[in-house]
């Protein structure tokens, strides 16, 4: 992959993982809110929010994320399966999307309460506060791959210690021309 296009994708990759683990944080803090407020208006104002930031900026993002996470790997010299680290995150972010839709229904579910009537602070309360783990999970998640994408454990995977095997790049037939 050429230099110019590789820090293209690599800055839309760090665009999109810090965008997602920023969403998630706020996501985090609106479960919090919602769990814990004794303000009614509140609680129901944080849960109403949670489907768009779900919808609309942590999913996007996170397609993102693993698109350019795999045009990256492919791409460049760490390949998609040549080293542990790279592997894991591809892993953590391949399990990550499903996660999240499996709980878009819960996400919906509170919000729809909250719209049909002020939720009290025992409404709901096992809903919530499974809201409060699921993004906790996801936080830990995702700064576990930020810490693997920074500190790059050199550790190869039984594919990448074949002698003499070099993982083909998806990129590596095309030549390029400025």
């Amino acid at each position: 992959m050429p230099p110019s296009l590789r820090k293209m994708v690599l800055l839309a990759h760090i665009i999109s993982s810090v965008a997602w683990l920023g969403a998630v944080v706020t996501f985090l803090a609106l479960a919090v809110t919602g769990l814990n407020s004794t303000d009614t208006p509140i609680i129901r104002s944080a849960y109403l929010v949670m489907p768009s930031i779900t919808e609309y900026i942590i999913l996007p993002f996170a397609f993102a994320s693993l698109l350019t996470g795999v045009l990256l790997s492919l791409g460049t010299k760490w390949g998609l399966v040549r080293y542990y680290w790279v592997l894991v995150k591809l892993v953590i972010n391949s399990l990550s999307i499903p996660i999240l839709l499996l709980h878009i229904r819960l996400i919906h579910e509170v919000a729809m309460a909250a719209a049909a009537s002020i939720l009290t602070t025992d409404d709901l309360h096992d809903e919530r506060r499974q809201l409060v783990t699921i993004a906790i999970a996801a936080l830990l998640a995702l700064l576990a791959a930020t810490v693997l994408s920074v500190y790059k454990p050199r550790g190869l995977t039984p594919y990448g210690q074949r002698p003499g095997r070099e993982e083909p790049s998806l990129l590596s037939g095309l030549r390029w021309y400025y």
